[in-house]
Order: structure tokens, then C-alpha cells, then sequence
């Protein structure tokens, strides 16, 4: 077996909805607002299959495929304004998150963003945080070209990292997010904030809370 690596040569990647902050309540009742100005049902059984999907795949998914690409972007357009209207009040960071991050940062660990919503979202989501200088990467859907699934995002934050995947563990609470961690040759522990543990199983670790991991469990899945 080889020995760890140096914690200075790792990486920790965090998805943002649902791992950083919960903002389940804010996304939900901006798509149920956007919808409701057009008289069209947005229902949570929805919701929980489309969440950690970029707006270009969920909006085809909810309103039918003949959608152009420019009727997506100006719909999420307006989404995510009303997401970013309803998030500060709404939009709290999950509980242990802030602590395992700092104690990461303190530990050497390079922390990067790797999410499918836009960059606004992304600096929002930091903001009520409070720690943007923990982290030496942010990759958002507007950085890429394929959400997730597809693994572009990690592999693009690992790369500003300047670290391989093989350095890089991924904390997600999507299915589809961990999917593409996979597909990114990354290890990934999953938090079962937005979906039962065993909806989650793929994953090579499954938590319920942030307090059930520390630096040294994260440097030995990567050793």
C-alpha cells in the first residue's frame, strides 16, 4: 500500500445546494413562483427528482423538449432571480459544515466549489457563509459546458486546484452529483440532506451529519 499523501497535495471538493448551505425551501418555491405566473403545477415529487440538475436539463424535463436554448436561459433567467430574492432569508449553511471546512483549510487541504448553479447563486451561497477566502476554487455552471452528471465540473475545480482526481475527494448530496464524481475517478461521501442513505449508496461513504468526519478519515480514503 502506498503511504498518504501530504494534505497540502489534497483536495476537498463541496457541492453547494444541499451540502453547503440547505436551500431546498428557496429553490422550490422560486420554480413553484415561475411557474405559477404561467399556470403550471411545479410539485415536490418533482422537485426531489430534478434537484442537483443544471436549468438547462430541468427545464426540458418540466416543460416539455421543443424549448430553444434561448427560452432556458431567460427562464432560468428568472428562476434564479427569485431564488436570489427568497435566499437570504431562507438559505442557512448545514449545520458542521463551516467547522469541517475551516478545520480542512487549517489542515492543508485546498477547497474548491464545484457546482451546477450559476455563479450569482455560487457568490450568494459564500456570502452567507462568510468564509469565501477558505476556498482557492469555485466552479460554477456557468464554467462549464456539461452539468452534472457529466463529470466537467470536478475535473475543471480539480484542475484549478492543480490537483489529479485521484487527490480529490467530492462531498455531494445528489444523485446526480455523485454520479459524476464517480465519473471523475473521485472519491465521494455523501450527506443524506436531500435524499434517503439509501438512494445514496454508490457513494464510497454515506454521513448524516458533517460531525461524523474529520481530516484524518478524508487523508486515509485518499491514500
Amino acid at each position: 500500500m502506498s503511504s498518504p499523501k501530504g494534505a497540502g497535495q489534497l483536495g476537498v471538493i463541496f457541492d453547494m445546494d444541499g451540502v453547503l448551505v440547505d436551500s431546498t425551501e428557496a429553490h422550490f418555491k422560486a420554480f413553484k413562483t415561475f411557474g405559477a405566473r404561467r399556470g403550471i403545477p411545479f410539485t415536490m415529487e418533482f422537485f426531489r427528482t430534478i434537484f442537483g440538475l443544471h436549468n438547462r436539463a430541468i427545464f426540458p424535463l418540466w416543460l416539455g423538449d421543443s424549448l430553444t436554448p434561448q427560452q432556458i436561459d431567460d427562464y432560468a433567467f428568472e428562476k434564479e432571480s427569485l431564488y436570489r430574492e427568497l435566499a437570504p432569508e431562507l438559505v442557512k449553511p448545514l449545520p458542521g459544515v463551516v467547522h469541517l471546512m475551516k478545520t480542512l483549510h487549517a489542515a492543508g487541504f485546498r477547497l474548491a466549489i464545484g457546482s451546477s448553479g450559476p455563479r450569482a447563486n455560487v457568490e450568494v451561497a459564500q456570502d452567507i457563509l462568510g468564509c469565501r477566502e477558505l476556498f482557492s476554487s469555485t466552479v460554477s455552471g456557468d464554467d462549464v459546458v456539461h452539468g452534472k452528471p457529466n463529470p466537467e465540473i470536478f475535473i475543471k475545480a480539480a484542475s484549478q486546484l492543480g490537483l489529479e482526481a485521484s487527490a480529490c475527494v467530492v462531498f455531494e448530496d445528489a444523485l446526480a452529483g455523485v454520479a459524476a464524481a464517480h465519473a471523475a475517478k473521485m472519491k465521494v461521501i455523501a450527506i443524506s440532506s436531500s435524499h434517503p442513505a439509501e438512494k445514496l449508496r454508490s457513494a464510497h461513504r454515506v454521513i448524516q451529519s458533517f460531525s461524523e468526519v474529520n481530516p484524518d478519515q478524508i487523508r486515509s480514503m485518499l491514500s
